[in-house]
């Protein structure tokens, strides 16, 4: 087993007590929560008369279900304001800090909670929500879990886990011009599988993660989950550091430079023993976009549709399910497959850098006659930083539709939905079947500016193109 790396180090620190069943229960020391999957956790612990136990380590959003279009209340979807009112109503009662639409720091909660200050180096982290794993960007330990696990952290703020292996996926290099850090977990995920990470935790490493932001670095712990992994990170460094300072509940003072000391001392250590150890050279990685119906089936851009005979016998049955799906053609090049809908967007690609990128690519030209496109912030600060460096009118000008924070079609328990077979060109994080609304819309996993490209074009475009 791995010894000496930062998730051993924070499992350790973290750990309760060995369970009978051989489970470690786990203190966490966030928890996240949104209107979805904690209503049916707050009617338990009613029902066994229990309290929150720490109400000040939860905090709240709402995300989901919220429209992007008209927020003001009550929302048009009278489901959707039932959701919220009863997570409002549980926040009061139970004294949990939430941030609703209108407070200025609304948003999806992947989001708002790093650039709150919430997420920090050396944390356990819950979340009602697989994507949960984006926190391990700052070097925590990130895991998305059910409603009746939310329920057990609401009410005695640990969980019963089962210590996952640790697998160090290190990529060396410089990425080459329109590649980004979407195309860096699409690319490790093509590889190794979506089942590749079922039982480990994903230790991002190399010169590349270095290189990046925080916001890449969220992007692809965001998708380790898609990979199998139970949770992905990075070891935090001098950029983790610098992003958190200043932030509103960052360490302030002298508790500052203790917490740096501290989280410096998390980091795996330079002898650490993994379980496994991948490599990757950044230089091979392609702007990528999936083609099929799971965030493995990724191709380069410039590829074509994977015949089955070229594939392992283990990925054939899928693959055939997708081309079917998909209405693709084995050798078929998936450059010049015609878009409907554009989105960008979500917990993987809705943050500031996002779109900055994805307005680069728009500004001076127009979306394609026919093709809806759309871009949704991913907080109400976001929103409020895009509109004052004037992205929202670089967008609009080129044809986009500018909305209000949300998860919007990533998922679309809103009104942003596909309609019957339509194809979407998303900057999201799942391309399942039925995944964005309609049982037979059609999802292309790509980066933000891949997806102004389609955008533009009408159809799955090099961004190479555009650069």
């Amino acid at each position: 087993m791995s010894q000496g790396t930062l998730f051993d180090k924070v499992w350790q620190q973290h750990t309760v007590a060995t369970l009978p069943s051989g489970q470690t229960q786990l203190f966490i020391g966030l928890h996240l929560i949104h209107e979805v999957t904690s209503p049916q956790a707050f009617a338990m612990i009613r029902e066994r008369g229990l309290k929150v136990l720490y109400p000040d380590r939860t905090v709240a959003t709402v995300d989901h279900i919220v429209p992007t279009i008209d927020q003001s209340r009550p929302l048009a979807d009278s489901l959707a304001e039932e959701m919220l009112q009863v997570l409002e109503k549980n926040c009061q009662e139970y004294h949990i800090r939430f941030f609703g639409i209108g407070s200025g720091h609304q948003g999806i909660v992947h989001v708002i909670a790093p650039e709150q200050g919430l997420t920090q180096p050396g944390m356990t982290i819950a979340c009602g929500d697989s994507h949960t794993s984006t926190h391990g960007a700052f070097g925590a330990i990130a895991f998305g879990i059910g409603t009746s696990q939310v329920r057990d952290v609401l009410a005695t703020q640990t969980l019963s886990l089962s210590k996952l292996k640790v697998r160090k996926i290190e990529v060396n290099g410089s990425l080459n011009a329109g590649v980004y850090a979407k195309d860096v977990i699409l690319h490790i995920i093509r590889t190794l599988g979506v089942k590749g990470g079922v039982g480990y935790a994903y230790e991002y490493a190399g010169t590349t993660f270095d290189a990046m932001t925080m916001e890449e670095r969220m992007t692809v712990c965001n998708m380790s989950i898609e990979g199998g992994a139970r949770c992905g990170y990075i070891n935090p460094d001098q950029t983790t550091f610098a992003y958190l300072q200043g932030r509103p509940f960052a360490p302030q003072g002298q508790d500052w430079q203790e917490a740096i000391a501290w989280w410096t001392s998390l980091r795996s250590d330079t002898d650490a023993v993994y379980d496994d150890v991948v490599t990757f050279n950044a230089a091979d990685i392609p702007p990528t976009v999936t083609w099929g119906i799971t965030p493995g089936q990724g191709i380069a851009v410039t590829d074509v549709i994977p015949p089955p005979e070229t594939l392992p016998s283990s990925e054939r049955a899928i693959a055939s399910e997708a081309y079917a799906y998909m209405d693709l053609t084995p050798g078929q090049p998936i450059q010049g497959t015609k878009i409907d809908v554009c989105f960008i967007g979500s917990c993987t690609n809705g943050r500031i850098s996002d779109l900055r990128e994805a307005a680069k690519v728009a500004q001076g030209h127009q979306v394609k006659s026919g093709v809806k496109a759309f871009v949704v912030p991913g907080s109400e600060q976001v929103k409020v930083q895009a509109e004052a460096e004037g992205l929202d009118q670089i967008f609009v000008a080129a044809g986009f539709e500018w909305r209000e924070p949300g998860c919007s079609m990533c998922l679309a328990m809103n009104p942003d939905k596909l309609e019957g077979r339509q194809m979407s060109a998303s900057s999201s994080n799942r391309n399942f079947k039925g995944r964005q609304g309609s049982s037979s819309g059609r999802t292309l996993l790509m980066s933000p500016a891949m997806v102004a490209a389609a955008a533009i074009t009408g159809q799955v475009t090099d961004i190479r193109s555009f650069l």
